[in-house]
């Protein structure tokens, strides 16, 4: 047979391996939702054992997401070159190593570096998974798939502060981190046996017994073998990962940064500053947490139902149509003079239905406008620049409430990220890529 194993998978409709790897990716990322914040779930007790002042304690709140911008960076692009299976399991052993040995830290400086290093693991694994989700999905249930893969997010936020919160009533901070390690390492086997080295790698990168790998894979997935390899044209042969700033994919990389990098502050706006204008607005902590989990529910929900409608609706106004949106409800968050607890709530997760399937909307979007051998590239790029997004977001909304804003005027402001991300995608001639033949196919929209 001498199809292409890509249009194969495309085609044809998911194996259970597919649906296994899908699902793993999807707990992966919850992993990720449960890392990042486990930090912040551990930083009451790690305050009060080590009498660690509010500055301090900022520093080291920060470093998972200076880990996560270097590695989305950095280790987005190793996975195009030495393989997304590789790739996910150095970052699981990354994770575990940063994540054991942060429940073992004794001052500030070790557990920041055990922070960091966890940052790296878990920012090389949003660009790797994202790219892995698209590869093994066929092209029915590839854009409900992403959507999946990215709520994990909040679903492991919500989900890891639940336990969180039982951990601490019977331990200390250490039992955040522990736990966490014991999670990551239950991965490992999981990836090592039901994620086999993505056949779109493989036909990009052609690595020694390519075609036996290939029909190995098939084979897993119910498929039928290949007699030879798909041949490579001139062009495709002097592909490389820096074709992201390639004259055909410049634009394309600038723009969904640019985008992805001015939701992020809109978005971590809402997940960061909410527990505190909660608690500034006369009710209790208890209560500015439910409303943090009102509005990662929101998350979810947003998420999945974007996913969904993405399978019928085009993908770029849908995103268009959600940023707009997301800016609106996050405005309304703050300028509405909500008093109620109930209310506040409502307008929190309504926040988080939208600004999250916007978040959805963009990580379609990078696993579609990059072509299969820089599509970890372009995505741990975008991810991990828009993480700058995510660090500046909580401190210019801090420097304006600082400065006398209230919190009607803040939250306009900072809904403004949303607006600035709808015009860089509008004005994004975007390309959306074939997944399965890594062709550039013309999107639907025009710039």
């Amino acid at each position: 047979m001498n199809r292409d194993p890509r249009a194969i998978i495309d085609d044809a409709p998911m194996s259970r391996l597919q649906i296994a790897a899908v699902a793993i990716t999807v707990g992966l990322n919850a992993l990720d939702g449960f890392d990042v914040l486990s930090i912040s779930f551990a930083s009451p007790g790690i305050a009060a054992e080590w009498g660690v002042e509010r500055a301090a304690l900022g520093v080291v709140l920060s470093m998972e997401l200076i880990g996560m911008a270097v590695g989305s960076v950095l280790l987005g692009g190793l996975a195009d070159r030495i393989g997304r299976r590789k790739m996910m399991l150095g970052c699981l052993v990354t994770m575990l190593t940063g994540m054991f040995m942060a429940s073992r830290a004794s001052g500030i400086g070790d557990l920041s570096v055990w922070r960091v290093l966890t940052g790296l693991g878990i920012g090389g694994m949003l660009a790797t998974v994202n790219a892995v989700t698209a590869e093994f999905a066929n092209a029915r249930r590839r854009n409900i798939c992403l959507a999946l893969m990215t709520i994990g997010y909040p679903i492991g936020a919500v989900i890891g502060g639940s336990v969180a919160a039982l951990l601490l009533k019977g331990g200390d901070w250490r039992a955040v981190f522990e736990f966490g390690a014991i999670v990551t390492a239950c991965f490992i086997p999981l990836v090592w046996f039901f994620i086999p080295e993505s056949v779109h790698y493989l036909v990009d990168r052609r690595p020694a017994g390519a075609l036996a790998r290939i029909n190995a894979t098939l084979t897993r997935m119910q498929h039928p073998a290949i007699d030879v390899l798909p041949t490579l044209t001139a062009a495709e042969e002097k592909r490389s990962i820096t074709d992201i700033f390639s004259p055909a994919l410049l634009r394309t990389t600038i723009l969904v940064t640019l985008g992805y990098f001015a939701h992020a502050v809109t978005f971590y706006f809402i997940l960061k500053w909410s527990p505190k204008i909660i608690v500034d607005l006369g009710f209790d902590p208890s209560s500015a947490a439910g409303v943090l989990v009102w509005t990662n529910v929101g998350g979810a929900t947003g998420g999945a139902i974007f996913g969904l409608l993405a399978q019928k609706f085009d993908l770029k106004r849908l995103t268009l149509f959600t940023l707009a949106v997301s800016s609106l409800t996050v405005a309304l968050f703050g300028a509405s003079g909500a008093s109620t607890l109930m209310m506040l709530s409502a307008l929190a997760c309504l926040s988080g239905f939208f600004t999250n399937a916007a978040i959805v909307g963009y990580y379609t979007i990078f696993a579609r406008a990059f072509p299969s051998h820089v599509r970890a590239t372009g995505t741990g790029f975008a991810i991990g620049v828009g993480r700058g997004g995510a660090a500046l977001s909580p401190m210019l909304a801090g420097f304006l409430f600082a400065g006398g804003v209230g919190l009607g005027g803040v939250a306009i402001v900072m809904a403004c990220g949303s607006l600035v991300s709808l015009a860089a995608l509008a004005f994004t001639r975007l390309r959306i890529a074939d997944v399965t033949h890594g062709v550039d196919e013309p999107e639907a929209i025009p710039a």
